[in-house]
Parts: C-alpha cells; sequence; structure tokens
C-alpha cells in the first residue's frame, strides 16, 4: 500500500496539520486522478491526488473557489500543494446523487429539482473569469465521434463535411451565449453529492468535478443532467426539470433549439470519449452506457435546427448501427 500513496504526502498532511491520519484509498474515475479519504481525531477530509504532468489541480483550486464566493457548494480547500498534485478538500460523503436515487427512487423529482435549482444560481451569477466555449471547441469535441467511434465501428465517413455541418448546426447559437453562464461540462448526478447528515437528504447539494469550467450557453448543464449518460432520465423527468427551470430563468424561444443542438453534440462527443476509454484505455465497460446516449442524441437529432447534421448521419451511419443505438462493436 505504501507504494501506492503519492510522493510527498506525509509531509503535505503534516504541513496541513492533518499529521499522522488514517489514509484510505478510493475508487477512482476515468482519469489520472486519486482520491482517498483522510480521518484523524473523529474528523475526515478528502485527498486529491491530480500529478502532474497528467493532471493539473490549479484549476480546480479557481474554479471551486470561484464557485463558493457566489454561493454554491463547492467543497472548501484546506490545504494545496500544486506543483506536487496534491489538494485537501472537505468531505462531501458517499451519497453521489445517482447512488443515492437507487435506494430512494421516490426522491428523484426533488433531488433533480434541487440540482436544476443549483444551476437556476450559477446562471444568475456573472460568468466565471474562465476561458470562452468556442466553436473550436464544440467541433474538437464533436470530432471524437468520427476519430473514434466510426474507426471502431468499421465505418469510413466523411469527417470533413460531418465539421461543416456542426457549424452550420452551431453557429447560430454562437450569439446566445454571450456574456455567457459557468458551464461545469459534467454536471450529472455522478458529480453531485447530497449531503445527507445521519442519512437523511435535506436538500443540500455539494459540486465535484467542476475543474473543466468554461463560459458558454446556459444549456449545456442542463442537458448534462437531463440526458444523463450513467443515470437513466425519463423524457416525463426531462420535460418537467426543463419547465422548472424555465421558471426561474428567463428564455429565449430560440432555447429549445440550442437545447437540442447542445445535446446532440454532447452526446456526439460522449460516444467517442466512452468508444475512446474502451479503446485506447482498455476500460470496455463504457460501451454498455453507449446505447443510451445515442438515444438521446437521436431525439436531438430529430429537432429542425439539427437538420445538417442529421443529413450526414443519414449519409454516413448504416441503418443498423443506428438500430443498434450504437451498441458493442468488437
Amino acid at each position: 500500500m505504501t507504494r501506492e500513496m503519492p510522493a510527498g504526502l506525509n509531509e503535505f498532511l503534516e504541513n496541513a496539520g492533518w499529521g499522522a491520519a488514517q489514509i484510505e484509498p478510493l475508487a477512482g474515475d476515468a482519469s489520472f486522478r486519486r482520491y482517498f479519504r483522510i480521518r484523524r481525531d473523529g474528523q475526515k477530509a478528502m485527498l486529491m491526488d491530480a500529478p502532474p504532468p497528467h493532471e493539473d489541480p490549479r484549476p480546480f483550486i479557481h474554479v471551486g473557489k470561484w464557485l463558493a464566493e457566489h454561493g454554491l457548494r463547492a467543497p472548501k480547500i484546506y490545504a494545496e500543494d500544486a506543483q506536487s498534485g496534491l489538494v485537501l478538500i472537505e468531505d462531501f460523503g458517499n451519497d453521489r446523487m445517482r447512488d443515492w436515487l437507487d435506494d430512494h427512487p421516490a426522491e428523484e423529482q426533488r433531488a433533480y429539482a434541487d440540482a436544476i435549482d443549483a444551476l437556476v444560481q450559477l446562471h444568475q451569477s456573472p460568468p466565471g473569469p474562465f476561458d470562452p466555449y468556442s466553436l473550436e471547441t464544440y467541433l474538437r469535441e464533436v470530432s471524437l465521434f468520427s476519430d473514434w467511434f466510426c474507426p471502431a465501428a468499421g465505418l469510413q465517413v466523411d469527417s470533413m463535411g460531418f465539421l461543416a455541418a456542426w457549424r452550420e448546426a452551431l453557429g447560430p447559437l454562437l450569439m446566445r451565449q454571450q456574456p455567457g453562464v459557468t458551464v461545469l461540462r459534467d454536471y450529472h448526478a455522478e458529480n453531485i453529492m447530497l449531503l445527507s447528515p445521519a442519512g437523511e437528504y435535506r436538500g443540500e447539494q455539494g459540486l465535484i468535478d467542476f475543474q473543466d469550467a468554461l463560459v458558454g450557453h446556459r444549456a449545456y448543464d442542463l442537458v448534462s443532467l437531463l440526458q444523463d449518460a450513467r443515470r437513466e432520465v425519463s423524457e416525463e423527468l426531462e420535460g418537467k426539470m426543463l419547465e422548472h427551470y424555465r421558471s426561474g430563468i428567463d428564455c429565449d424561444t430560440e432555447f429549445e433549439g440550442d437545447y437540442a443542438r447542445l445535446g446532440a453534440q454532447r452526446n456526439a462527443k460522449i460516444v467517442g470519449i466512452f468508444t475512446r476509454l474502451s479503446q485506447r484505455d482498455g476500460k470496455p465497460h463504457y460501451l454498455s452506457m453507449i446505447p443510451r446516449v445515442w438515444a438521446a442524441m437521436e431525439r436531438d437529432l430529430a429537432h429542425p435546427v439539427l437538420a445538417p447534421v442529421a443529413r450526414w448521419f443519414d449519409a454516413n451511419i448504416p441503418d443498423e448501427v443506428r438500430a443498434a443505438k450504437g451498441g458493442a462493436f468488437q
């Protein structure tokens, strides 16, 4: 176990006032980051190990502090050493929204409404000091579909036409993300912690995994939450939560179309990412989530504003692949 500990950990904890603490490794995610639960004298904290050069904890620290300053529930930062990649933060416990709802399905609408309320609060704040979600970024992300999924599925496709279709479809929304809102980019039920003293959920939610925040369109994090790759969200609940959002934020007449644009963009990107995680990183379990993502992408593509992209899919993706919802291709 000692060999698996981050370099310099004992000195870091000693300097942070947590020397001689118990250290418990936790399950990781799809990145190089690792997490450890730290316990000492009845107190607990969470250690993030984001080792350079693969990871850089400074964006997490930067975004987390900004969120806290604007009333959002990001973890408190107790100590940091960005050069070594170590950050000691508040421990939000074990109740991820996804897992907790598996055991408490009757609370689904309440938990999602609280998550929407957090987005309303975020979107009523001024946009953060983060880079813009540019058209180039959207296109780079969506290229993951043509770069990874299509070759893995044995498809030779018109990659240049793919990007041209997305330029045409996404171009109109760029003016509507000015001045924009802070976009967390991975806001879904696995990245929302339910802060539940004694196991009783009281409506308080904590945010994690927000280090890639940009300034962009308010629909993006809604799509991330309501077209979740990792948890089934019914179309009925999706519709109710969109109405709940609209009750707190005035939305223009183009909002529905922009939601579909960003839904299709994000879902195509995720299909590519999950394929890459399987093909390159040896994590085939991500393939099982592609059909859910694909189904949501097809619903988004049915919106008239996605006509250029829908035509590309008609011309390049065979009916049998679409009927299988991009299912396992090995």
